[in-house]
């Protein structure tokens, strides 16, 4: 299938879904629901390894802001974690290879991944705060993979953090030169592929589990809370008008 905002190659157990939405690869209804098409093809068996990665200078500059207003938030919403939805469903490993900026919804799609390599160039942020919203998928992962304060800080501040910050709080695994980021993403992803695929599946399953991990209930529980208090008041709409308007936004609750 043809798909003209992302690439999907799967070869030898490893499915390759690369970002090529370039300059900054930023998430827009379309973009999102092909990548939904994309991962609705694939089939754990014979699968080991979804590797996400991206073209251009960016990971992912998030999703498109001006898809955040009126109604279409829930169409965004939607789309958007449909896609963690499916990567959730199909159960096997999930590796991130980030060269440059992950920011909002990129930084999410790399901090959901179990594991990411990332250049020394990498960046990573949520700054959705200072547009007066919250990351859904960031408040479920991000207090599971850092704890709570770090990830309260990260999520509240809406600061930017290097990648060697990232790997010592969590959210990284391994960062690399930029020129070496290709090889040491197919170094990581060759020995997995080398590994048994039921048991890398069911190692996954057994870890997510010895957490008491219900991803499903608590993104469920946040979606509330996003799309029914958030979204509907002023200082929401005012944030994010304001930065589609490039103004500071004046906020109406104290």
């Amino acid at each position: 299938m043809a798909y003209e905002h992302i690439k999907l190659a799967v070869a030898d157990g490893v499915a390759t879904l690369t970002l090529c939405r370039e300059p900054l690869n930023v998430l827009n209804i379309a973009m999102m629901k092909e990548m939904n098409q994309a991962l609705d093809t694939l089939s754990p068996a014979g699968l080991k390894v979804l590797l996400i990665q991206a073209e251009g200078k960016a990971f992912s500059a998030g999703v498109d802001v001006g898809e955040h207003l009126g109604d279409q938030v829930h169409d965004m919403i939607e789309v958007f974690h449909g896609i963690f939805r499916r990567m959730e469903k199909l159960g096997v490993v999930t590796v991130a290879s980030v060269q440059g900026a992950a920011l909002g919804g990129g930084c999410e799609l790399a901090a959901y991944c179990d594991l990411v390599v990332a250049s020394a160039k990498a960046k990573f942020g949520q700054p959705e705060i200072l547009v007066g919203v919250f990351p859904p998928v960031a408040a479920l992962v991000f207090p599971r993979q850092m704890g709570y304060k770090k990830a309260l800080e990260l999520i509240v501040t809406g600061d930017v953090i290097g990648a060697e910050e990232a790997k010592a709080i969590g959210l990284v695994n391994q960062v690399v030169a930029p020129e070496e980021l290709a090889e040491a993403t197919q170094t990581l992803v060759g020995k997995l592929v080398g590994l048994s695929g039921l048991v890398l599946s069911l190692t996954k399953k057994a870890v997510v589990r010895g957490l008491m991990d219900e991803k499903e209930q608590g993104l469920q529980l946040i979606e509330k809370i996003y799309l029914d208090e958030l979204m509907p008041t002023a200082d929401a709409e005012e944030g994010l008008r304001a930065f589609l308007d490039k103004r500071k936004p004046q906020w109406t609750e104290k």
